[in-house]
């Protein structure tokens, strides 16, 4: 409610500097959480899930792209979330496009963003987040979203996503591969199947080298795609992930369409992706096309316009196993996570489930 309050006035403030303040409020909660063990969110049975050996106490997580740097990996966890992307990180620091680049639609509960990756690079980034986790980890599991290098080009892609992997390997639970984000000239080329085919393959066989050399389980590693893909090319990424081995999807990124918001618009010609309300029927259609397609093989990381607890109820119910939210986070306030939750109980309660798992897929 306190949000809901505060919120006009914190819109009335330009969003990229109101990231900033946030990211600065929490630096003080995380040094304190870094040296003693956090609290776990509740773990519910109804709620908790085992997936790729890792234990969610709740199927809500932060997306990529509010930690960009992994500064905060301790408070997603102190805020409710039952895990946290951090990133995406580049092998090369980048700056990311000239603002400004990030617009609200606040009428449509919607968010235009065109940052570009920006982040410290592989390295700075590992370096700082080690040293974060040294005393202990985050009670719940901590993804790491790597992308393309805007200066690297596509022919020199699968070197670089190698050389993020190798510096961040450790830090990960599990590695999400971004082959999705509107913002990189060319990146969605390789969401095409040999391009992919030939990037996993690398990824697999540094993951196995890497787990060999250093005395730790291979990372599950997931792939991002596009709400803009057709069926076909949902079809092909499904099959390279599925033969490559891999563990899972997270559908989707953001949009470049603009179908979903009214016509004419203001902000409607702005480059960039769309995220947020307008994007939930697409997300949720493709994360059932994709568990479809999969057979249920591939558990999906669904995310794309959640705000509630049957926003996410609709998602699992398509065939997500688990959540994401960023711009819902924005428009709802801190107090998300717990509450989505707590709602999403009830829900699962009303129908009769005795676990999350026996829902996701339901209507697919």
């Amino acid at each position: 409610m306190l949000y809901a309050r505060i919120r006009p006035l914190l819109f009335s403030i330009p969003p990229e500097t109101i990231h900033g303040w946030t990211r600065a409020a929490l630096l003080p909660l995380q040094r304190v959480l870094e040296r003693r063990a956090a609290t776990a969110p509740p773990r519910d049975r109804l709620l908790t899930q085992e997936l790729w050996g890792l234990t969610f106490p709740n199927p809500l997580g932060l997306a990529a792209g509010f930690d960009k740097n992994g500064e905060l990996p301790h408070v997603w966890a102190a805020l409710g979330f039952g895990f946290a992307e951090l990133g995406t990180i580049t092998a090369l620091a980048q700056t990311g496009n000239p603002p400004p680049r990030l617009f609200r639609l606040t009428e449509q509960r919607a968010l235009i963003n065109r940052l570009g990756f920006n982040n410290r690079g592989a390295d700075a980034v590992s370096r700082d987040l080690r040293a974060r986790l040294r005393r202990h980890r985050p009670p719940v599991p901590l993804g790491i979203n790597l992308g393309k290098s805007r200066l690297t080009p596509l022919a020199g892609a699968v070197d670089d996503y190698r050389a993020s992997f190798a510096a961040l390997f450790e830090c990960a639970d599990y590695v999400a591969i971004n082959v999705s984000s509107p913002n990189t000239p060319g990146l969605r080329d390789l969401q095409a199947e040999t391009q992919l085919a030939s990037l996993l393959e690398a990824l697999q066989a540094d993951n196995q080298r890497l787990a060999a050399e250093r005395g730790r389980a291979a990372r599950p590693l997931l792939v991002k795609v596009a709400p803009d893909l057709d069926d076909d090319g949902l079809r092909a990424v499904v099959s390279v992930a599925l033969s490559s081995g891999c563990a899972g999807l997270i559908a989707t990124n953001t949009t470049v369409e603009r179908s979903a918001l009214p016509a004419g618009h203001q902000l409607a010609g702005e480059a960039g992706g769309l995220s947020g309300a307008p994007l939930r029927a697409r997300a949720t259609a493709v994360i059932r096309r994709a568990y479809a397609l999969s057979g249920g093989q591939l558990p999906v990381i669904g995310v794309g316009g959640v705000f509630s607890a049957a926003d996410a109820y609709e998602k699992i119910r398509a065939g997500a196993s688990l959540l994401q939210v960023y711009t819902g986070f924005v428009y709802e306030g801190p107090g998300l996570p717990r509450r989505v939750c707590r709602e999403l109980r009830a829900l699962l309660v009303r129908d009769g489930y005795a676990a999350i798992g026996a829902a996701v897929g339901a209507d697919a």
